[in-house]
């Protein structure tokens, strides 16, 4: 074990800003477990976190060890081994998958201990949604397998968005849309979504996919959609059938123009991300339609976990999930980088969209 940590941070102010920072390796109290970050996905996902971090408090999950209110470090979802515990049930060696800060060591405060894991209550997590503090053993978790581990980093928080939009627009009967439009067809939260609606729904809905020129070649070729459109098209679809729409990329010009083009016909108007970080717009801003309607996912999965279970819910991602899997490993090309450096390098990439939409990030902060 390393005698020093490493958090990378960045300016809450000015996401461009970032910095790495050195200290001592946290030591633990009574009931809590040092685990080992060992790697992580980083997508337009977590820089949505940073962007909501304030209005959703994603920076409140990782402030134990920031300094003042300037720098924060943002969430990211990853595997790690406890190096360390004073916590009864959770044995050293022990490896998790769930939601860390960009840093080497993580201490948690654990609690509801069992066979299939734990939760973090440390700081502020009980003020917080709690799918964000279970820490999943890897023995135990029905979606694990050895083979797929970058996937399930990749993929897994975006496709448990995406099976609880599928199952919230089941559960509504689409709000009396026929075809729902996805923005942002090319991130991973959205061609979730689409396999879910075509490859499940599709004798109730048409899918298509609102993406920028550059990409929609790739889009295409995932075969997730019935239709894919670029934002400059968006007059081209049908304006008389009943359309939703369910916003990821959170562009205030884009959710305009569908609005404006479907008018009275434009069902729900779900916003649930932004991709296009530096274009997020507010809300209804006087838009022809329904009002636009932040969609929090651990809402909605607390809400299923109390009616089906933990287990329960699991079981149904799990399922879902095997079907999606397969597909991705076709369509995305897989990076893995490691140390402050290129962690740096990484971040600035994703921050500035220039990821392609077939690659994929894998970080480290260990050398």
């Amino acid at each position: 074990m390393s005698d020093q940590a490493i958090d990378f941070e960045v300016r809450r102010s000015d996401l461009t800003t970032s910095r790495a920072e050195s200290g001592a390796v946290p030591e633990i109290g009574a009931g809590e477990v040092l685990m080992k970050v060992e790697r992580f996905s980083l997508t337009a996902n977590n820089i949505t976190y940073a962007v909501f971090g304030d209005a959703m408090r994603y920076w409140d999950f990782f402030s134990d060890r920031s300094e003042g209110a300037q720098f924060g470090r943002i969430p990211v979802w990853g595997f790690g081994e406890v190096m360390a515990s004073n916590a009864d049930g959770i044995a050293v060696g022990t490896r998790v998958y769930g939601y860390f800060p960009m840093s080497t060591y993580r201490v948690a405060k654990a609690a509801k201990i069992s066979e299939h894991g734990f939760m973090d209550a440390s700081g502020v997590r009980g003020e917080l949604a709690p799918v964000y503090s279970q820490f999943m053993a890897t023995t135990s978790d029905p979606l694990y397998s050895e083979d797929t581990e970058d996937q399930i980093m990749l993929f897994r928080p975006l496709f448990t968005t995406s099976f609880i939009l599928d199952d919230w627009l089941a559960e509504n009967d689409f709000f009396g849309a026929k075809t729902i439009i996805l923005t942002s067809a090319s991130s991973k939260t959205s061609l979730g979504l689409a396999y879910l609606l075509k490859n499940n729904r599709g004798d109730k809905v048409r899918v298509i996919g609102l993406t920028s020129g550059g990409n929609k070649d790739f889009v295409e070729s995932t075969n997730c959609y019935d239709e894919v459109v670029t934002y400059d098209q968006t007059s081209s679809m049908d304006a008389s059938v009943p359309t939703g729409i369910v916003d990821m990329a959170g562009n205030s010009s884009v959710r305009a123009d569908v609005h404006n083009h479907f008018k009275d016909n434009l069902k729900v108007s779900s916003a649930v991300g932004g991709t296009h970080w530096d274009s997020v717009g507010g809300g209804q801003d006087a838009l022809p339609g329904p009002n636009v309607e932040l969609f929090f996912a651990p809402t909605h999965i607390e809400r299923r976990m109390k009616e089906w279970g933990g287990p329960g819910f699991q079981e149904r991602v799990a399922k879902a999930w095997n079907g999606f899997i397969p597909e991705t490993k076709k369509w995305i090309d897989v990076i893995h980088s490691a140390g402050a450096d290129k962690v740096k390098d990484v971040y600035l990439e994703v921050l500035g969209g220039k990821t392609p939409p077939n690659k994929a990030h894998i970080l480290s902060l260990w050398d």
